[in-house]
């Protein structure tokens, strides 16, 4: 139990809450694994292994259709409003963008199998290595969403936001030094778009972190700022953070 969950007047809908928030950490630690393991299968130049993570998507979808099953018999049951409403709301968005976290680790490992499961030419090392740095960056950023979630902890989620902006930044580097392997040589373009459809999943993935960190604001401040700017965000979160 967490403070979302903690000191309700009905004890059992606080193990209902609890359960549902399990399944959020579930489906989090899931996710970021399956990230993991993609892009192990494309430094090792593994086929196989990236059609078993391709496979073990189903586990999130499983998760993913659990929480939506839970949601949906919660509210039937206690007809939430008010803050519980928002409760409810915010772990149904952040189950949502976890899944989506999810499919991008699937494009990951397809393309895996597009590079190494055939005899055409392999792309060059260094094409890839982008996808290797962006990967630590965005893990460490849907890892921090799902730890604010689990803590209510708003600084932890503005973080999330602001690392977002260096997040779009690295992406744009990335297809700056792709841009040399076609001027260098033109029969490139192939891997090129590959690779771009690589790192674009990334950059989706850090967009899904930053509206999970969004929610939490949205949970505790009761203010959706997904699509406002930083400032404004460092406006509205302010200080003082508790729970209300």
């Amino acid at each position: 139990m967490n403070k979302m969950t903690e000191g309700h007047t009905v004890k059992r809908y606080d193990g209902e809450m609890t359960h549902l928030h399990q399944l959020v950490l579930e489906i989090g630690n899931l996710v970021c694994d399956q990230l993991d393991r993609a892009v192990q299968t494309l430094k090792e130049e593994d086929p196989n292994e990236a059609r078993a993570v391709i496979e073990r998507d189903k586990q999130v979808n499983q998760l993913d259709v659990q929480a939506e099953e839970a949601l949906i018999t919660l509210i039937a049951k206690r007809q939430p409003v008010a803050k519980d409403l928002r409760e409810l709301i915010t772990v149904n968005r952040i189950v949502t963008d976890l899944e989506r976290v999810g499919d991008e680790a699937r494009k990951i490992a397809s393309l895996t199998i597009c590079f190494y499961d055939n005899d055409a030419s392999r792309p060059n090392p260094q094409m890839t290595r982008d996808i290797m740095s962006m990967t630590e960056f965005v893990k460490q950023m849907v890892r921090n969403s799902v730890e604010s979630f689990d803590e209510l902890d708003l600084q932890k989620a503005v973080d999330v936001i602001r690392v977002n902006e260096d997040l779009e930044n690295e992406f744009k580097s990335a297809l700056r030094t792709l841009s040399t392997f076609l001027i260098e040589d033109g029969r490139n373009i192939g891997h090129v778009v590959h690779v771009v459809l690589g790192l674009r999943a990334l950059e989706r993935i850090g967009g899904h972190a930053k509206n999970i960190a969004g929610y939490v604001v949205f949970l505790v401040k009761g203010k959706d700022v997904r699509h406002e700017p930083l400032e404004a965000v460092l406006a509205e979160v302010g200080p003082g953070s508790a729970f209300r």
